[in-house]
């Protein structure tokens, strides 16, 4: 008996073409006309002219915050942090951190994300979460210099955390991820360094997202944030920098030489206040890889990245005054990881980020539904960034396997009786 998995969709629009797919152990083995001719299936999808899509990837979030959705909404970012969000993860047990993923994954799966880059606390129950869901992610236990913790007891338990991700394997990674600058010092960055070395992991950092945080950083250090990491060994192209709103030209084109990416973050930028927005134009111009992010549910609080894709358009042309700064192209581009190698392949080195629906690529696509109103005229790619949010995927697939097909997904009802029973737990 065969253990291999093949999938068929048929009735399919691409570019104004029917066609079908077919992809065999998650990988796309024919696109076009006659593609499903003659061919076994273990799973099919008949889309009755439903649109094919790329799907979006997420490069910088918390998937478990969302059990924290709507606390301490009116709160900038530090006092969001301290009195609103630290207190209640200081509770926080693998079982929440499992179902409160569990629940980003539904809002991902039915909004158009087939991948995402996080960073939480338990990191075992994310990547049980996301083998659950069937996405894809890659994984970082939060690296803090925690008070009162010896060093190497908190290194030990780092590396442990590591281990249990990277053991997932398939569609989940792992990454080193030291929380920020202002919460952790040189030598456990440089430690954050060298463990990504050893490992061949990449890393995942915060970096200037507030301007006190640029501040702090040129009176402790004599240097920017960007050159601070850099001094560090930090800036790779294994490495990924969220936020940036506060870089400057030359951080930017540091940034760029180094091949590190910048992942914005536009919608949890604007809700804490931190006072700007990525300097897009500039990061353009140096060459800077770039991606865009949702953040957690906590600070944004959506998880539907094909929404913050209008936001994060429309900020820039508002910021330059300028209505040609992004083409739409490239802005859908961004969203779907095609501007950053590091984001897009999620722990996949062997494949191109700027190849989907593809002959060798991933079975990783959507279906949007041809009867959404937004869909129904126009240019597709406008449509994507500026008319229409997540609600018009109505299938979604990874890995050559159906996650959502009209809309539904397995296990949905259970995930939102756990996840609230998970809430109500943490006193939210």
């Amino acid at each position: 008996m065969s253990s291999h998995h093949r999938l068929v969709v048929t009735g399919a629009m691409l570019d104004g073409e029917l066609v079908s797919v077919t992809a065999l152990d998650g990988v796309i083995t024919a696109i076009g006309p006659d593609a499903a001719e003659h061919t076994p299936a273990d799973e099919t999808l008949a889309t009755a002219g439903g649109i094919l899509s790329a799907p979006l990837v997420n490069g910088h979030t918390h998937a478990a915050m969302t059990l924290f959705r709507g606390h301490g909404d009116d709160l900038p970012l530090m006092r969001w942090l301290q009195e609103a969000i630290w207190p209640v993860e200081a509770k926080l047990e693998e079982e929440d951190v499992y179902w409160g993923t569990r629940l980003a994954c539904l809002e991902m799966i039915r909004s158009g994300t087939t991948g995402f880059w996080d960073m939480y606390w338990q990191p075992a129950g994310t990547a049980r979460a996301v083998e659950d869901a069937g996405l894809r992610a890659v994984i970082g236990p939060p690296l803090f210099d925690a008070p009162g913790q010896p060093i190497e007891e908190r290194n030990r338990e780092l590396e442990e955390q590591l281990d249990q991700v990277s053991g997932f394997g398939g569609r989940i990674a792992a990454a080193v991820a030291p929380h920020a600058i202002y919460t952790v010092g040189s030598a456990s960055l440089e430690y954050a360094v060298g463990l990504a070395s050893d490992r061949a992991l990449p890393i995942h950092i915060h970096l200037s997202e507030t301007e006190q945080e640029v501040i702090d950083c040129v009176e402790a250090h004599g240097m920017r944030p960007a050159a601070y990491l850099d001094s560090l060994g930090m800036l790779t192209p294994s490495t990924t920098l969220a936020h940036g709103v506060w870089l400057d030209r030359e951080e930017l084109e540091l940034i760029a030489d180094r091949g590190a990416t910048v992942t914005t973050n536009p919608v949890a930028n604007m809700k804490l206040a931190v006072g700007d927005s990525f300097p897009y134009p500039e990061a353009r111009r140096a060459g800077v890889s770039m991606a865009l992010g949702t953040d957690g549910a906590g600070s944004n609080n959506s998880l539907d990245l094909m929404a913050d894709l209008k936001s994060f358009a429309l900020i820039q042309r508002h910021a330059a005054v300028d209505a040609e700064v992004i083409p739409i192209a490239e802005a859908w581009a961004i969203a779907a990881g095609q501007r950053s190698k590091l984001i897009g392949n999620l722990g996949r080195p062997e494949v191109p980020a700027s190849d989907p629906l593809t002959v060798g690529a991933p079975a990783d696509f959507l279906v949007l539904d041809p009867a959404a109103p937004e869909l129904a005229v126009g240019d597709m790619t406008s449509n994507l960034v500026y008319a229409t949010g997540g609600g018009a995927v109505r299938d979604t697939v990874v890995d050559g396997r159906i996650l959502m097909r009209d809309r539904q997904v397995d296990d949905q009802e259970e995930i939102l009786v756990r996840a609230r029973e998970r809430a109500a737990r943490l006193g939210l």
